[in-house]
C-alpha cells in the first residue's frame, strides 16, 4: 500500500508579522513530523522564498499545479497568522481533496498593544469562504502547537483522508454470485458505481477453480511459501497434506486475481458450490489474505468488503480486520454478543499459539479448510457500510472483549454499552447480520471520512455523534 501524500500549504497575510508566520510554518511542520505517521508531505518550498501561501503572490495556479503533479491525497492549510482565505479556497476547490483547517492559538498582545498574528480571526474568514466554494473541510480547534487536541485532530484527519482515498478508488473482486438463499447480500452494483465510483469485478467459480488447480500443478515458490506458513502457524493434524496444499493454492489464486484486477478486497461465495467443485472450505485462505491487507468477506458480501477496506484504511493499514456474524446474545451478560464466523478470522489475532485447521462442522460433507479458535479481546470498533432504497449509511460502535463459552468456528465474545439499542438499530436497518471488527478506535476517523463521501451518512451508536465531536474538540 502506497503512502498517503499530504499537501502542506501554510498561509499568512501581509499585514501581520512575516517573521512570526515563518517561525510557525517551521514549528508546525516539525510537530507533525514528530507524530510518526507514515505519510509523505509535499510542501511549497521553492515556489517563493518563504514557502508560504500569501497575498496570491505565488498564485493559486502554481500551488495547484504542484499538488496535482505530486498527486496529493489531502491538503493542510495551517494559518500561521490571519492567512489568505481567497487563495486557500481556490486551491482547495481545484484539488477536491480532504481539507484540514487549523491555526495555532495566538499569544498575548505585545506591550505596545500590537498583535502579531490574529490567527483565530483568519480561521473564521477562511471557513466562510470554503463554504462559499462548496468545499467540505475538517476543522481542528484553534490551539497551541503542543496541545493534545491538535495532535488528535491532525491524526484523525489523516486517517479519514486515507479512508477517502481508498474508498474513491475501490474495486471489489467478486468470486461467484451470492448464495441463492442469502437475499440479505443483494447489492445495487450500478448504484455503487454511479454514486460512489466503486467497481465490482466479477469472476466465476470455474475461473478460480481452474487457476487454483493450475497453481497446484505448477508447484511454484508462492505455493510453497503459503504451505510453509500454514504448517508453521497452525495445527494441521486433523486434515490431510493434500487439503493443506489446496487451501494454500486457493489463497495464492485469490491473491493473484486481486493483484491483477487492482482489487482492494474480495467477496467470495464461500459455500456450497465451492466445496462441491474443490473439496475444501475457503475460510483459512480468507483469513490469510485478510492478514495481508486484502480483506475477504464471506457469502459474496460486497458491502462487507467495502466496510473492510474502510475500516483497515482508518487504522492506516496497520491492523487486520475480521469479518463476523452478529450471532447470539451472551448467556449471562445482557450487553454481550457473540462475533463468529466459520473460520475466517486472521491467524494473527488468535489467542492460541497454533490454532487448528479443521473440517467444517456444519455441512454434511465436512470439507477441510476452517481456521478455528478464539481471537483476542480488548477494545474494538465494529462497523457496517450498508444501504437500501438509494440511501447509504455507516454503522459505528465500540465494543470490548469479554469471557464467554467455547464455540466452534472463529469467534470472540464482546460487550457493548446497550445491546438492545444496538439490536434495534441493526434489525431496523439498513444493516444485516454481518459486521467488520478491528482492534483499534477508528470511529472518529470513519465518522470524519463521511464528510467527504456524498451520499454516505455516519450512524454512530456508541459513542454518539455529539460525543465524537466533543472528543475531537478536546472537550472530553
Amino acid at each position: 500500500m502506497k503512502k498517503l501524500k499530504l499537501g502542506y500549504a501554510p498561509t499568512r497575510r501581509f499585514v501581520f508579522s512575516e517573521e512570526d508566520a515563518f517561525k510557525y510554518k517551521v514549528l508546525i511542520r516539525e510537530k507533525i513530523d514528530s507524530f510518526g505517521m507514515d505519510i509523505d508531505i509535499v510542501d511549497l518550498e521553492g515556489l517563493n522564498e518563504e514557502g508560504l501561501l500569501y497575498n496570491d503572490n505565488i498564485g493559486a495556479d502554481k500551488i495547484i499545479e504542484r499538488f496535482q503533479r505530486e498527486k496529493v491525497d489531502a491538503v493542510f492549510f495551517p494559518h500561521c497568522n490571519f492567512g489568505t482565505e481567497d487563495t486557500v479556497a481556490r486551491v482547495a476547490k481545484a484539488l477536491g481533496k480532504p481539507t484540514l483547517l487549523w491555526g495555532p492559538r495566538d499569544e498575548a498582545p505585545l506591550e505596545d498593544g500590537m498583535r502579531l498574528r490574529d490567527t483565530q480571526c483568519g480561521l473564521f474568514a477562511t471557513g466562510k469562504i470554503l463554504r462559499r466554494f462548496n468545499v467540505p473541510f475538517t476543522y481542528v480547534t484553534n490551539s497551541r502547537v503542543n496541545d493534545p487536541v491538535f495532535e488528535r485532530g491532525f491524526k484523525n484527519f489523516v486517517s479519514a483522508a486515507n479512508v477517502v482515498r481508498q474508498f474513491r478508488t475501490l474495486r471489489i473482486l467478486q468470486i461467484a454470485p451470492r448464495p441463492a438463499s442469502f437475499w440479505t447480500m443483494m447489492v445495487n452494483e450500478g448504484e455503487l458505481l454511479e454514486r460512489f465510483g466503486i467497481e465490482v469485478h466479477p469472476i466465476t467459480l470455474i475461473d478460480i477453480q481452474k487457476t487454483t488447480e493450475r497453481i497446484e500443478k505448477q508447484n511454484g515458490i508462492e505455493l510453497h511459501e503459503a504451505i510453509a506458513f500454514i504448517q508453521a502457524k497452525l495445527d494441521v493434524a486433523e486434515v490431510t497434506q493434500a487439503a493443506v496444499k489446496r487451501v494454500a493454492a486457493l489463497k495464492v489464486a485469490m491473491k493473484k486475481y486481486a493483484v491483477e484486477t487492482g482489487s482492494g478486497a474480495i467477496a467470495i461465495q464461500c459455500w456450497s458450490s465451492l466445496q462441491d467443485a474443490m473439496g475444501i472450505m475457503p475460510c483459512l485462505a480468507n483469513a490469510l489474505l485478510t492478514d495481508e491487507q486484502i480483506p475477504v468477506t464471506c457469502e459474496t458480501d460486497i458491502h462487507g468488503a467495502i466496510t473492510s477496506v474502510m475500516v483497515q484504511a482508518a487504522a492506516m493499514n496497520e491492523a487486520p480486520t475480521f469479518f463476523a456474524d452478529l450471532t447470539v446474545r451472551h448467556p449471562e451478560n445482557p450487553n454481550g454478543e457473540l462475533l463468529f464466523h466459520c473460520g475466517n478470522f486472521p491467524v494473527s489475532l488468535s489467542v492460541e499459539d497454533k490454532p487448528k485447521l479443521r473440517h467444517h462442522f456444519l455441512f454434511d460433507d465436512h470439507a477441510p479448510g476452517t481456521h478455528e479458535g478464539e481471537i483476542r479481546g480488548g477494545d474494538m470498533t465494529l462497523a457496517r457500510f450498508d444501504g437500501d432504497h438509494g440511501e447509504y449509511s455507516l454503522f459505528l460502535g465500540k465494543a470490548r472483549g469479554i469471557q464467554g463459552p467455547y464455540t466452534r468456528g472463529s469467534y470472540v465474545w464482546v460487550e457493548v454499552n446497550d445491546w438492545p439499542l444496538w439490536e434495534e438499530k441493526l434489525v431496523k436497518g439498513p444493516y444485516v447480520h454481518h459486521s467488520v471488527g478491528i482492534h483499534a478506535n477508528v470511529i472518529p476517523s470513519l465518522y470524519e471520512a463521511c464528510n467527504y463521501i456524498p451520499g454516505l451518512t455516519p450512524d454512530p451508536v456508541d459513542p454518539t455523534e455529539a460525543e465524537i465531536r466533543a472528543w475531537l474538540r478536546g472537550s472530553v
